[in-house]
């Protein structure tokens, strides 16, 4: 009768032990596979500095078809070195969406554009279609180099007008430079306002735009106070 009360104590042992030894596991779990209500704090950014990069290793098309081939179609500016053009798009829209930042921390942003596919002539006189932006964005310590978020790959992609809509908005003003330079304008701003970044809409495109600056406004070199537009395009 004592041995057999000597084992079962034995038993009973092990099964506490064995229970205490999951209940530790579970402890030690990393703090990224637990359960949080907790949202990240949205960023505080002030820019410093950027830098955009329109690689020439970019394929330009000017070929006047409905989806031509190459990485940049662009036809919104009269005919020159299309890598300048995305470019100088790129940077105004940097100076309109982040230039008016007053946040905490000094950053710089890197830009390095993989597609700038807008439309061609006789898609936007037509049936429409979609301007179709991809670029990566880095945001930098500029004091240190430390990347504090990314290189995030950003599809950025906005509705093209199209046949009678094209040139309804063309007379209000709303040419494919203004629309996508606002639109840009704005992707970089919730970039380095939000918590989360931008987020593409479900379906990836972008359906109207929301301005930073007036229709109208001469596009500048120099940072533009932030505007209280809030009609949609």
């Amino acid at each position: 009768m004592t041995l057999v009360r000597v084992i079962a104590a034995m038993v009973l042992g092990l099964g506490v032990s064995a229970c205490a030894s999951v209940e530790t596991a579970s402890r030690n779990l990393p703090y990224e596979a637990a359960p949080s209500g907790l949202v990240a704090p949205a960023p505080s950014y002030q820019l410093a500095g950027f830098d955009v990069s329109v690689p020439k290793t970019l394929v330009v098309s000017e070929s006047n078809m409905y989806y031509p081939g190459g990485d940049i179609v662009w036809r919104g500016e009269a005919y020159g070195d299309r890598h300048e053009q995305v470019q100088a798009i790129f940077e105004e829209s940097l100076r309109l969406g982040a230039g008016p930042l007053d946040g905490i921390k000094p950053v710089k942003v890197e830009i390095e554009v993989t597609r700038f596919h807008a439309l061609t002539e006789k898609t936007r006189y037509t049936v429409g279609g979609v301007h179709s932006i991809s670029f990566t964005m880095t945001i930098i310590d500029p004091d240190t180099g430390v990347v504090l978020r990314g290189p995030k790959p950003i599809k950025a992609s906005l509705v093209g007008y199209g046949g009678q809509k094209a040139v309804v908005a063309e007379s209000r003003g709303l040419t494919q430079k203004y629309r996508i330079t606002q639109h840009l304008a704005r992707v970089v701003r919730e970039e380095l306002t939000k918590a989360e970044g931008f987020v593409a809409p479900e379906r990836g495109v972008t359906q109207s735009i929301r301005p930073l600056e007036p229709i109208g406004t001469q596009l500048t070199a120099t940072p533009p106070a932030p505007s209280s537009v809030a009609a949609q395009s």
